[in-house]
């Protein structure tokens, strides 16, 4: 009779303890071999798992035997033929028809018979119990796991699995380098693209070498699975629900929501062969279409580059005249210096974060209770929300699409609410409004076109050419800053500095109030995003910083210097 020979190894945790193929193929030669009434026809070797119907050698034997090629198959076991009940089945089934007239097996004997095919119905059950018996045993350690806070698996790229902790902590090498990732997406100017270039061609980065992979430059893919990946931000994403996870966060979930926003928006920069500093942000004054540019050269050889209407040169001519690149920039200097503000009334606001320490507890304790108020709601909705599934008044998608958004509300309020007494007080955007009017003419006339690019989109909008003048409106919390221009004038009568108090305040709460919008919080990652990359002004903002951690002691803040100094009403 003739045989097929059938070897198959599976690379999962159930076949580890399995003799590899050749193994089972010298114990087959050893068990079979010689013998005149087997006639080898064939030999299949297959590493796959059997777990469910799909292998295509396995396959492609038994269709080999119903064209009449064997009529028989030599396994090591009944579970290297099948782990599952269609695979299983569809043997039985060929042996029932005499398409299969026999099989043999090295750990078992078969006799193609009433009772030898139920035996081995018996055998290939018992397989595949053992199969599903391990997934759920593999399921409940992975489940019991994710509650403590710990991801299975293999950690992602930036971090490394612990075996003596059986934990996840940082790669000492890869962790900072994503972390730069992130720093490079949330400026604004960086596409994924261009950050999976900087990271092959600036930093050398290679992904870990494994035993199968790795040892080689990210993929633009990978870098985008990066930046949307919420375990980089403290949170494990498993089986459709959310986890906070004990694992040293890269980012913060906020920091987290405004890299997926630069993802998500349509007008993200695209990566473009020949780039120039401000096109694509201009719009000509007289006929509305969009300013581009141009390389030049004189007959001196000398380069030039120039800004113009985009309308094509077939159809009507723009009657703007072009403008040169330095009168351009000169113009955006000019407008950043009219943002500024007065570096008096910058000292002067550090020294009133440090007034009314115990009224500033109130409000910090007020805003744990409502913290706390929210974090109920949001289990209330939570609640609600499996109540509206058993009624069926929600699709799967929609429970499992609003009940990810509601967990991750829930792990974003929790760690908010656990550093609550440390968080910002009502000046902190306005301080940071400041600092970057302050430094951003000094940014943009010494950075390149992508910093230059990211300073003028933040602080303007709308802008156009006419008649070689660039026009521009600023965005709000730049304009409000004009109303400051009047207060280091106020410097001797009481009602006056009461006045001036009363301005800040004001003008403190608008630019809080804005930073919570929409609009605001884009402009504000923007504002972040350079503020985090001049040292020297993360410095200048410590003294903020540090006046709103309750707790730890109100003081007075010092001007750095100068003998300016608004007196205090009695």
């Amino acid at each position: 009779m003739r045989y097929f020979i059938y070897c198959r190894k599976s690379s999962e945790a159930e076949d580890r303890q399995v003799a590899s193929i050749a193994s089972q193929l010298t114990t087959l030669q050893r068990t079979f071999g010689g013998r005149p009434d087997i006639e080898v026809a064939g030999l299949y070797e297959e590493a796959f798992s059997a777990k469910a119907p799909g292998r295509a050698k396995f396959n492609e034997m038994l269709a080999q035997i119903e064209k009449g090629a064997a009529q028989g198959i030599i396994a090591w076991a009944p579970d290297r033929l099948a782990r599952n009940s269609i695979d299983g089945g569809r043997l039985i089934y060929m042996i029932d028809c005499g398409v299969i007239k026999d099989l043999k097996f090295s750990t078992y004997t078969f006799e193609n018979n009433s009772q030898g095919k139920f035996m081995l119905q018996i055998m290939f059950g018992q397989s595949k119990y053992y199969s599903d018996a391990l997934s759920d045993n593999v399921k409940r350690g992975n489940r019991t796991k994710i509650e403590n806070g710990w991801r299975p698996n293999q950690a992602p790229l930036g971090y490394k699995n612990d075996g003596a902790t059986r934990t996840i902590v940082k790669d000492a090498v890869a962790f900072p380098l994503v972390r730069k990732m992130f720093d490079l997406m949330m400026t604004g100017s960086y596409t994924p693209k261009e950050i999976a270039l900087t990271a092959r061609d600036e930093w050398g980065f290679l992904t870990p070498k494994r035993k199968r992979s790795g040892g080689k430059p990210l993929a633009m893919s990978s870098v985008y699975k990066i930046l949307s990946n919420p375990f980089y931000a403290g949170m494990i994403v498993w089986d459709g629900q959310i986890y906070p996870g004990k694992h040293e966060p890269v980012l913060s979930i906020d920091e987290f929501r405004q890299v997926r926003r630069m993802l998500d928006r349509p007008s993200r920069p695209r990566a473009k062969h020949r780039t120039f500093a401000f096109t694509g942000m201009i719009q000509c004054g007289a006929c509305g279409l969009g300013i581009t540019a141009e390389h030049k050269f004189n007959r001196y050889q000398q380069h030039y580059v120039y800004y113009h209407c985009s309308r094509p040169r077939l159809d009507k001519k723009c009657t703007e005249p072009s403008v040169e690149l330095h009168d351009l920039e000169r113009q955006i200097l000019a407008l950043l210096r009219s943002v500024s503000v007065d570096s008096r009334i910058e000292r002067w606001i550090s020294q009133e974060m440090a007034i009314d320490g115990e009224q500033l507890k109130l409000v910090v304790q007020a805003r744990e209770r409502s913290l706390r108020q929210a974090s109920d709601n949001v289990k209330g909705q939570m609640n609600e929300l499996t109540g509206l599934r058993l009624r069926n008044l929600l699709t799967d998608e929609e429970f499992v699409g609003r009940r990810q958004e509601l967990q991750q509300e829930q792990i974003r309020l929790q760690h908010t609410l656990s550093n609550a007494s440390g968080g910002p007080n009502l000046f902190e955007p306005f301080r940071e409004v400041v600092l970057f009017s302050n430094r951003a003419a000094d940014w943009f006339k010494n950075g390149n076109d992508r910093e230059k690019r990211q300073i003028l989109q933040t602080v303007c909008s709308n802008l156009y050419l006419k008649d070689k003048i660039l026009k521009f409106e600023a965005k709000k919390p730049f304009a409000s800053l004009a109303q400051t221009a009047s207060i280091p004038h106020q410097l001797g009568v009481v009602d006056d500095v009461r006045t001036s108090r009363g301005t800040i305040a004001k003008l403190a709460k608008e630019i809080s109030q804005y930073s919570k919008t929409e609009e605001g919080q884009h402009t504000f990652d923007c504002i972040r995003a350079v503020l985090n990359q001049d040292a020297e002004a993360m410095e200048r903002l410590a003294p903020l910083r540090r006046y709103a951690k309750v707790g730890r002691g109100f003081g007075r803040a010092r001007g750095d210097g100068g003998s300016f100094q608004l007196p205090r009403a009695a």
